[in-house]
C-alpha cells in the first residue's frame, strides 16, 4: 500500500460573507478565522482545498459555486452584496442559501470520489450540511460559530444530527446541545502569533470596547460603567467604542436609542468601524482595559484573545465562554452579572461591578497577559489541534 504523507482536507465554508469582495466590510471573524486556519494546516504538511460561494483570499485550491445568477440579480438591481442584504434581506439569504447548498454538495462529490481524505465544515449555515454527512464516504466533522441555541433554525436541527462529529469552541458553548453529543474535540480560536505585538505602556487613558454595537453585546452596560467609575476615579477614563451599528437596518433602534445620544466625544467617543490590523494594534494596544460586557452566552470570544495578544487586560462578563478566555485576576477581571429575584439581570448591580472590575483592571500585569496568550491561543496551536483531530478519524474510517 502506498504511504500517504499528508492528509487531504476539505475544508468547506459555507457562509457568503467569506467571499472577497464581503469581507472586508463586515465583522465575520469565523471567515477570517477560516482562512487563517488554512494557511496554518497547509504550512504544517496537510494539502487543504477550500470550498467556499465565491472567490476568497485564500491562498490555496478554491472550489467555488456558480455565481452567475447571483450576480445577474444584483447587476439588474444595481446593488452590491451588501447593499442588497441590507436593503432586501430575505432575498439575499434566499440566494445565498443556494450557492450554500451548491458547495456543499461538491464537497461531498470530491469526497466520494477520493480526491479528500476529510471533510470539515467550518461556520455558520452548515445546517444544509448535517442530513448529508452519512451520505459521504469519508469523515466529516462539523464546527459552528455561534451557542447552538441561538437561533430557531439552528437549535430545532443540530440535536437530530448529536452522533455526527463535533469540534467545539468552548465548554460554555456545549450547553446548547444535548449531553450525549459526540463532541471529538474542544478547540479554542487562535490568532497568528506574529499578529499583534504587546504595549507595555499604554498612552491612551481610556478603555476601549470593540465589536458589533446590538444589545446582546451590553455596550450601554460599558457605557454606564466607565461613567460610575469616573465618578471617584483619581484619573478619569474615556470609553471608546469601535465597531459597526446597524442604524437604518429593519426594526434595529439600539444605536439610535441606547448609544448614540450618549456620545459626547470626551468621556463616550465613538471612533468607528475598525478594519485593519495596523488600527486594532493601536487600538486595543492603548487600550487600560478592554471591556466585554456581552449579556449572551458567547461562544467564544475573538476580540478577549486579541487584547491579551496586545498585552491588554480584559474586564468582562460572566457569559458563555468569556470565563475560558479570563484567568481572573492574572489576565483580567471577571465580573459576575448581577440578578434580580426575577432571574433577569439586575443592570445597575451589573454596572457597578464593571466599574469596581474597570479600577481593578489597573493592578493586571500586562506581561503575564501576552504570555498567556502565546501559551494557549495562538493560531499555530489551534492548527495542530485540528490536525490531530483529522488524524484520528480518519484512522478510525481506516485502520490500515
Amino acid at each position: 500500500m502506498k504511504t500517504k504523507t499528508k492528509n487531504r482536507v476539505g475544508l468547506v465554508v459555507p457562509h457568503i460573507f467569506i467571499h472577497r469582495d464581503i469581507l472586508p466590510g463586515v465583522i465575520f471573524s469565523p471567515g477570517q478565522l477560516a482562512l487563517d486556519l488554512i494557511s496554518e494546516l497547509q504550512r504544517q504538511g496537510n494539502e487543504v482545498t477550500l470550498f467556499a460561494p465565491g472567490p476568497t483570499a485564500a491562498d490555496v485550491p478554491t472550489i467555488t459555486a456558480d455565481l452567475s445568477y447571483f450576480e445577474t440579480e444584483l447587476a439588474g438591481r444595481g446593488d452590491t452584496y451588501l447593499e442588497l442584504l441590507k436593503k432586501h434581506p430575505f432575498t439575499f439569504i434566499t440566494l445565498a442559501r443556494q450557492v450554500q447548498a451548491e458547495v456543499i454538495a461538491k464537497a461531498y462529490a470530491a469526497a466520494n470520489n477520493d480526491e479528500l481524505d476529510i471533510v470539515h465544515i467550518y461556520t455558520n449555515e452548515e445546517d444544509l450540511a448535517l442530513p448529508f454527512a452519512n451520505l459521504c464516504k469519508k469523515p466529516v466533522v462539523f464546527t459552528h460559530h455561534d451557542p447552538f441555541n441561538f437561533l430557531v433554525k439552528y437549535k430545532n436541527v443540530f440535536p437530530k444530527y448529536k452522533n455526527l462529529n463535533w469540534v467545539s469552541m468552548s465548554f460554555a458553548q456545549r450547553k446548547g446541545m444535548p449531553a450525549d453529543t459526540h463532541w471529538v474535540e474542544n478547540i479554542p480560536h487562535g490568532i497568528p502569533k506574529d499578529l499583534f505585538v504587546p504595549n507595555t505602556q499604554p498612552t491612551g487613558g481610556y478603555a476601549a470596547y470593540l465589536g458589533r454595537i446590538i444589545q446582546p453585546k451590553g455596550v450601554h452596560l460599558a457605557i454606564a460603567a466607565v461613567k460610575k467609575y469616573n465618578q471617584t476615579a483619581e484619573q478619569p477614563l474615556t470609553l471608546k467604542i469601535a465597531g459597526k451599528h446597524y442604524a437604518g437596518h429593519a426594526k434595529d433602534s439600539y444605536w439610535l436609542e441606547q448609544v448614540e445620544p450618549l456620545i459626547d466625544g470626551k468621556e463616550i467617543e465613538y471612533v468607528g468601524f475598525i478594519n485593519s490590523t495596523a488600527e486594532k494594534q493601536a487600538f486595543l494596544g492603548n487600550a487600560q482595559a478592554l471591556i466585554v460586557p456581552s449579556l449572551f452566552d458567547e461562544p467564544f470570544g475573538m476580540v478577549s484573545i486579541e487584547a491579551l495578544a496586545c498585552g491588554t487586560p480584559v474586564v468582562g462578563l460572566d457569559s458563555g465562554a468569556i470565563p475560558e478566555v479570563i484567568s481572573p485576576h492574572k489576565t483580567g477581571i471577571l465580573v459576575h452579572k448581577k440578578h434580580a429575584k426575577d432571574g433577569t439581570v439586575n443592570e445597575q448591580a451589573t454596572i457597578a461591578a464593571l466599574a469596581n472590575g474597570i479600577s481593578q483592571s489597573r493592578l493586571i500585569d500586562r506581561h503575564a497577559c501576552r504570555r498567556d496568550f502565546e501559551t494557549r491561543f495562538t493560531l499555530e496551536r489551534m492548527a495542530q489541534a485540528h490536525a490531530s483531530v483529522y488524524d484520528a478519524l480518519i484512522r478510525s474510517q481506516d485502520p490500515s
